[in-house]
């Protein structure tokens, strides 16, 4: 009966209105159809259009009528950026700007941010900040995000032709080839490795034993059922690595503190990040702390949000910040809470948001830390 069905909304899926999206969600649907034919709840045909006409809803029951917002599928994302770049950019290199997501620079700014905390906090009192170290980590954070985002999407190229948000990504989708992307990855890696070897030799080592972590990432959602907990592991190297670029070495008593605060950080951003998948993920079978958490999901966010803040205190004591550095984090937190407390999670617009404005806390905790070199 599935099957018949499955044939009958093939013409539909073929139409020339549609588009590539069409073609996407037609492959989504054949595969869904294989896999929950039996659930007398899944219809081929109300899962193409819901696809392909951008109707909200899960794929396995339809949306609650009066409520069709909630629970969305195909998670929102921003066009200005990506509409403004691509003027820019060759039709041939835009899959390659898709694939290390130049098009969202939101991770790259939260990359960024610990390495800005560090720095800030490395640099002695009254000394002026340094703007070469700032640009090689910014440029650093760009390249390296950018190769992460490349590793991921090769391990996941078949996962994410099943979920919405990443059905068009450039490898699911077919754009880029592996072998292209493997290529991309090598140029990308090689400009990280000229960034690292412009700091000293001992963050050159503590840089490269990250590699690890950054290529092993995308394998947790297949694991466990904390892979945002890893991925915190991986975004906050920096928060080692400023410190070390600034002063030759780590003080430890400052920068595991930082370390700690900026996993906790990642963990309340990426787990209302990982709820924009939530209803593909559970059916595709992908492990994510939004999958795990469920409801409790804001509670488990306070508690993280709480570790956050301590760990930035204590690093701040540690390295005798000043007024400016604990009225930063009041403010960055309050921003957070702010943000987390207004989020829908079941509203795909409302997570997105929330996951971008959080670029504004990581920056105001660093403008404390400036100020407290200038204003101790």
């Amino acid at each position: 009966m599935f099957t018949a069905g499955l044939r009958r909304v093939q013409p539909l899926a073929q139409h020339p209105c549609l588009g590539r999206r069409a073609a996407v969600e037609w492959q989504r649907t054949r595969w869904l159809t294989q896999r929950l034919g039996g659930r007398s709840s899944f219809s081929p045909c109300r899962t193409l259009l819901r696809g392909c006409c951008g109707l909200h809803g899960s794929a396995v029951s339809p949306a609650k009528p009066g409520n069709s917002r909630e629970n969305s599928g195909p998670a929102w994302v921003p066009r200005r950026e990506a509409s403004q770049l691509r003027s820019w950019v060759p039709p041939a290199a835009w899959p390659y700007v898709e694939l290390m997501r130049l098009d969202k620079p939101i991770g790259s700014w939260l990359l960024y941010a610990p390495c800005t905390w560090s720095i800030a906090m490395a640099t002695p009192m009254g000394g002026a900040l340094d703007l070469k170290l700032m640009t090689l980590f910014g440029v650093g954070a760009v390249v390296m995000r950018g190769a992460g985002c490349t590793i991921n999407d090769m391990w996941d190229a078949d996962l994410d032709k099943h979920v919405r948000r990443t059905a068009g990504r450039p490898l699911a989708s077919g754009r880029v080839t592996h072998s292209q992307a493997l290529a991309f990855l090598a140029a990308q890696l090689s400009v990280g490795l000229a960034v690292l070897l412009q700091l000293n030799m001992y963050s050159v080592v503590l840089g490269a034993s990250s590699l690890a972590l950054v290529v092993t990432y995308p394998l947790m959602k297949r694991v466990t059922a904390w892979p945002q907990a890893f991925l915190g592991l991986v975004f906050n190297w920096g928060a080692l690595l400023g410190w070390a670029a600034v002063q030759g070495q780590c003080d430890w008593s400052v920068v595991l503190p930082l370390y700690a605060a900026g996993w906790g950080w990642t963990m309340v951003y990426d787990t209302v990040y990982a709820h924009q998948d939530r209803a593909d993920d559970i059916v595709v079978g992908i492990k994510s702390t939004a999958v795990r958490f469920g409801g409790k999901t804001k509670a488990w966010v306070a508690a993280f949000g709480a570790l956050s803040t301590a760990g930035l205190l204590l690093a701040g004591v540690n390295a005798e910040q000043g007024l400016p550095y604990f009225l930063g984090v009041g403010g960055a937190v309050a921003h957070g809470a702010r943000c987390v407390y207004l989020t829908r999670l079941g509203v795909a617009e409302d997570c997105w948001r929330c996951f971008n404005q959080m670029k504004w806390g990581g920056a105001v905790v660093f403008g404390g830390a400036w100020a407290s070199t200038l204003l101790p």
